[in-house]
């Protein structure tokens, strides 16, 4: 018996809507809105390659008018206009789909639905299994023992049972049921005081609307009869209306819904100008890319071999090198083979720890590192990479200490092109070099089958990791003409340099007091448990309070306290929604400092510990440099920059760090620089001559802003002064303020429009910035680096604003972090030249820590405090706090 065909029937314009409110706050760098179209892609391949159909169809809603709203002109007048950012992409979505090879359809004066149900009831006729891929329950009127359907984004298929459990009945009772319910979505009436429950009731009591209204002296309560009554005519319309149409002229009968290969280079141009690049990379036609970067690559397994790729590198301008090895971690990774490149389309490779099949003809791995130290120990011999600071860190493991690098292709990239989503090496080739690399998981395998690296037999090996080499060197000399001007000298003087500093930063590590970080955690445990019984007796019954539905029942459903937006779990219980009930209720306070407790213990105090280096004894954190929109550094594995600096639990945590046995921990801390900042890029003279005279900025703001003298002013009037300096500094309106302060908007708009009558040179500042955004998609900082802003002219308000707020906020916290990183720069270098044994271990946003030996601690205080006040020169002085003891806390 030959199986039936599978039709999925795709309700296109329904997905359009989900798509868009799943993914938000997408757009590529030329600030096009695609979060719709990777939405919708996402789920057509979702489709095809978890339930591989037989035939496709996508249909859409047409322009213009249905016959439904000549019926009823306020059908689906409630219904808001479509996003102005959703607009541009309905084009890309249906050039999607044509790409694909997907039949699609749409026709004026029907609903997509009308469409689907014709095709469903057609296709199902002759023989076919139609899944009708939606989350409209509109459709469930359409089921039949042949046709479902499937909401994938919930990943329920409904067929006759869940329509009986839906509606109480067959697929002819949705129409009833419907007709007297109504639906609030499109605005069809039914009859007044009749939901869903209560029709299905009278559905099965009655069968029918029509059996309905010819004995409604049978139905209960009066009122109801009297609704019936006087809303018979508009139940009845309510059923014409919510009828889908499944007897259209469709003449489809030719066309061939059967799925075909996609056109892969049209898909690939549509990702490519998207900057969808995980797609991109998936679509881009192999073939192309072979013909267009075919390379030549070379396993080095003798010494001869070894000696002829030496003496070309030797020769070389440039050597890219890449490494493979055990792990993504530099510190723990043991290598398994290096990689060179000196020209475009060749490549070596030099496994020196393979095993199985082939193994057996690499070089041992000292005889290799031996040969290779004289070139790679020498800096006349200029190096590039990408994220070379994990190579050094590999090689210096393996006792070579990496010296020349004159390039690395993510920061460069990360300087030119600051809107890109990846920096990544295959990113970064698919964008600029339209090529296709081969993929990790194409060498190892992947899930279970997975084998490591070391593990790839040779050859599969060599065109893997010779490729990394040559592609980054091709993108070293696309990039390096590119960076000019300021770029350049931001490049040359702080990014690069800076990588060395995060080398030995990385290399040295910082101290920890593992036991005590072991009673932290037993004593957070503790008082976590008394708050959990604080919070059980007050909420009167156990509840896993880790749980936002079960708390959310407890607070808003139980305790009866102001709810606020629902999620799909529940009633929201974020950080945002408790703080504004925290004087509500006292489990409301015992809940947050609960998280709080539960969130220190699990992020710091249990896992700190299992991060210490077996050999070192310290936690080696990684610092990012190509990550943030701003160029501010960031750290991972673990995450330092976000302990609390001012809570007892954080404080405690913070004395946990220590230096290396007989040594101090110095801090130094750049004191309000982003409003230093501020003040000299906006050139306000008021703000800056507080600065000049030293003067407590907060209290000279409220001062200027409430009117008084400085001495008059409150603890209150400086708070409220502090938050509107650092909310203006952020791009902060009077809806957010008001927020913050607890105050009315009116309130707060006053305040911002008196802080902007006292420094008007601000106000200035912020339409300059946002101008500058506006035109350019990005603004620059103290020293030239551009931070993208490419949702600043979005349609959609929400999206619009946001960017509005970082056109601001980006060029001053991006000069902060420009000039910590030249102070680190300087520091290290003085460290260096002055032979000095203090090392620079931690760096958290405008903070500085040292291990420094006792003897040093004057002179290095002394020198510290020069490189970060002189880094460069403001128009008003920079202030560096500093302090110093035997643990982090201690130093502050």
């Amino acid at each position: 018996m030959t199986k039936p065909q599978r039709l999925f029937l795709i309700d296109g314009s329904s997905y359009i809507y989900r798509a868009y409110y799943a993914i938000r706050h997408l757009s590529n760098s030329q600030g096009l809105a695609c979060n719709a179209v990777l939405g919708f892609t996402k789920m057509l391949l979702k489709v095809i390659r978890e339930h591989n159909p037989d035939q496709l169809v996508v249909v859409f809603d047409a322009k213009g008018p249905t016959f439904r709203k000549d019926l009823y002109p306020e059908y689906k007048a409630n219904r808001a206009k479509m996003p102005e950012d959703l607009v541009p992409q309905i084009p890309y979505i249906k050039q999607v789909v044509a790409a694909f090879n997907f039949a699609s359809i749409e026709r004026s004066g029907f609903e997509a639905d009308d469409i689907i149900a014709t095709l469903a009831r057609q296709k199902s006729a002759q023989g076919c299994e139609v899944v009708i891929v939606t989350g409209d329950k509109d459709l469930m009127q359409v089921v039949s023992e042949r046709v479902w359907l499937l909401d994938t984004m919930k990943d329920k298929l409904s067929g006759l049972d869940e329509v009986a459990e839906r509606f109480g009945g067959t697929p002819d009772k949705v129409i009833e049921v419907q007709a007297l319910a109504g639906d609030s979505a499109d605005n069809i009436p039914g009859v007044p005081g009749i939901g869903e429950k209560t029709a299905k009731q009278l559905i099965a009591q009655f069968g029918s609307v029509e059996n309905l209204l010819a004995n409604i002296s049978e139905v209960k309560g009066a009122k109801r009869q009297e609704n019936l009554r006087n809303f018979a005519d508009q139940a009845r319309l309510s059923r014409t209306l919510v009828t889908l149409v499944d007897d259209m002229q469709l003449e489809m009968d030719s066309v061939d819904f059967s799925l075909r290969e996609p056109d892969s280079a049209q898909l690939a141009q549509l990702f490519k100008e998207l900057e969808f690049t995980q797609l991109y990379n998936e679509f881009a036609p192999v073939e192309v890319v072979t013909a267009q970067l075919s390379g030549t690559y070379s396993c080095v397994t003798t010494p001869e071999q070894l000696s002829a790729m030496l003496e070309q590198l030797r020769q070389a301008p440039y050597i890219s090198l890449d490494t493979e090895t055990t792990s993504l971690k530099a510190l723990e990774a043991d290598l398994v083979g290096l990689s060179f490149a000196v020209e475009a389309g060749h490549g070596w490779y030099v496994p020196v720890a393979h095993v199985g099949a082939g193994a057996e003809e690499q070089l041992p791995l000292n005889q290799v590192m031996e040969a290779l130290r004289p070139v790679l120990e020498d800096a006349q011999y200029p190096k590039v990479g990408q994220n070379l600071k994990y190579d050094a860190l590999v090689l210096r493991r393996a006792g070579i200490c990496l010296a020349g690098i004159v390039a690395d292709t993510m920061l460069m990239s990360y300087l030119l092109y600051p809107a890109s989503r990846s920096h990544g090496l295959d990113s970064m080739a698919a964008e600029f070099l339209q090529h296709k690399m081969i993929a990790y998981s194409d060498v190892t395998g992947s899930g279970k089958k997975q084998i490591g690296f070391a593990e790839v037999a040779l050859d599969s090996a060599t065109q893997y990791a010779a490729e990394d080499a040559d592609i980054t060197l091709q993108l070293f000399h696309l990039f390096q003409p590119q960076l000019e001007g300021e770029l350049r000298t931001l490049f040359d003087n702080v990014e690069l340099p800076l990588l060395q500093v995060l080398i030995e930063m990385e290399w040295v590590g910082v101290g920890v007091d593992c036991a005590q970080l072991d009673a932290l955690s037993a004593d957070f445990a503790n008082q976590i448990e008394v708050l959990e019984q604080q919070i059980y007796q007050l909420a009167d019954g156990e509840f896993n309070i880790n749980s936002p539905k079960q708390l959310g029942e407890v607070l808003f459903d139980k305790l009866g306290l102001a709810h606020g937006k629902k999620t799909k779990t529940g009633w929201s219980t974020a950080v945002d929604v408790l703080q504004k009930l925290a004087d509500q209720h006292e489990i409301v306070a015992l809940v947050l400092e609960y998280r709080s407790l539960a969130k220190l213990k699990g992020t710091y105090t249990d896992s700190l510990p299992r991060l210490i280096h077996p050999d070192t004894g310290r936690i080696h954190t990684s610092f990012n440099q190509a990550v943030t929109a701003t160029g501010r550094l960031s750290s991972s594995d673990p995450n330092l920059q976000n302990i609390p600096i001012r809570s007892a639990a954080g404080k405690a945590i913070r004395a946990a760090f220590i230096p290396a046995p007989g040594q101090i921990l110095l801090a130094a801390d750049y004191s309000q620089i982003e409003l230093r900042v501020m003040a000299h890029l906006a050139n306000e003279p008021a703000l800056q001559r507080s600065f000049v005279a030293h003067e407590d900025i907060h209290q000279r703001t409220a001062s200027e802003i409430f009117g008084v003298f400085p001495e008059m002013v409150t603890d209150e009037m400086r708070r409220r002064a502090k938050t509107i300096n650092f909310g203006v500094l952020y791009g902060m309106g009077a809806f957010s303020l008001a927020k913050d302060l607890g105050i009315s908007t009116k309130e707060a708009k006053q305040y911002i429009d008196s802080y902007f009558a006292r420094y008007p040179k601000v106000s200035d500042f912020i339409e300059k910035c946002q101008a500058q955004a506006r035109q350019q998609l990005y603004v620059t900082t103290l020293l030239g680096r551009h931070c993208a802003v490419p949702d600043i002219n979005s349609k959609n308000g929400q999206v619009r604003s946001y960017a509005e707020r970082n056109a601001v906020n980006y060029p001053v916290q991006g000069s902060a972090a420009d000039i910590i990183k030249l102070a680190m720069v300087k520091i290290q270098q003085r460290l260096q030249d002055q032979g000095l044994a203090t090392k620079m271990v931690l760096q958290v946003h405008d903070e500085l820590i040292f291990d420094v030996p006792p003897s040093e601690l004057e002179q290095v205080k002394q020198m510290v405090q020069q490189e970060m006040e002189q880094a460069v020169v403001l128009q008003v002085p920079m202030a560096v706090s500093m302090g110093w003891g035997d643990n982090w806390c201690e130093a502050h």
